[in-house]
């Protein structure tokens, strides 16, 4: 059972957020506060498994009491998911290892989406899944995943994007997710520079799975994913040199 915190100073949307929670049959308990302070004191003595959290507050916002709270240096840190109008806050929240970025006003579906996510990487990261240390006795295109006793061989072919989350990497495929340990800078070395793209931070993509390009975000399988700005100008050039 999922223990989850909600912070927002609007109440309207922290009601939203508290009864989209309440139909989850795998959420035992949700902890509402309406300013950051208030949540500042809760996580000095409890934990929390998911964390909603807006931005714009008064006093402090959602990014500054994300800052705190990594300095703090929890032992178990909460998934975070950003909750926020402003969709340019994408940026920032996914550098600082958020999860999910929902944008307001929150639909019942994309929440469910949101949630479905957050199972997915718990259950994954569970199985503490590794890429092996030598990656070149896997046979070209590809890496050996060993989870457990389990060797999976995954192809380069199958993965669309990898977004770095904290100790983490979650790697999408055709036909599902992987969850790692290992941070993206890791993913990055192991990954062949030729195929994959690193736009963001947190965000590595395969090149040929990119569909097209919209503002500063890249639809890659349907998914938008942000380009960060001290990766605009590479992938800019990669893209003018993909059309030729």
């Amino acid at each position: 059972m999922l223990n989850c915190v909600v912070i927002d100073d609007e109440p309207l949307a922290r009601g939203i957020l508290e009864d989209y929670l309440r139909r989850l049959p795998f959420v035992g308990s949700i902890h509402p506060f309406d300013t950051a302070r208030a949540a500042l004191a809760y996580f000095k003595n409890h934990e929390a498994d998911v964390l909603f959290l807006d931005i714009e507050m008064p006093e402090m916002n959602g990014i500054e009491f994300l800052n705190r709270i990594a300095d703090a240096a929890l032992p178990h840190p909460p998934i975070t998911v950003f909750t926020t109008a402003y969709r340019d806050y994408a940026f920032e929240g996914f550098e600082l290892g958020v999860i999910d970025f929902l944008l307001k006003p929150i639909s019942y579906p994309r929440f469910l989406l949101a949630m479905e996510k957050i199972r997915d990487f718990l259950a994954l990261k569970d199985q503490n899944a590794n890429i092996e240390e030598n990656p070149a006795e896997a046979p070209p295109g590809s890496v050996f995943v060993k989870s457990g006793v389990q060797r999976i061989k995954l192809n380069f072919d199958e993965v669309t994007h990898i977004q770095g989350l904290k100790d983490y990497a979650i790697i999408y495929t055709n036909t599902g997710k992987i969850v790692l340990k290992g941070s993206i800078k890791f993913m990055h070395d192991i990954f062949p520079k030729n195929r994959f793209l690193r736009i963001h931070k947190s965000f590595i993509v395969a090149v040929s799975r990119i569909s097209r390009i919209e503002r500063n975000r890249l639809v890659v399988n349907g998914n938008q994913i942000p380009v960060g700005r001290n990766y605009k100008e590479e992938v800019e050039q990669v893209l003018l040199n993909r059309k030729r």
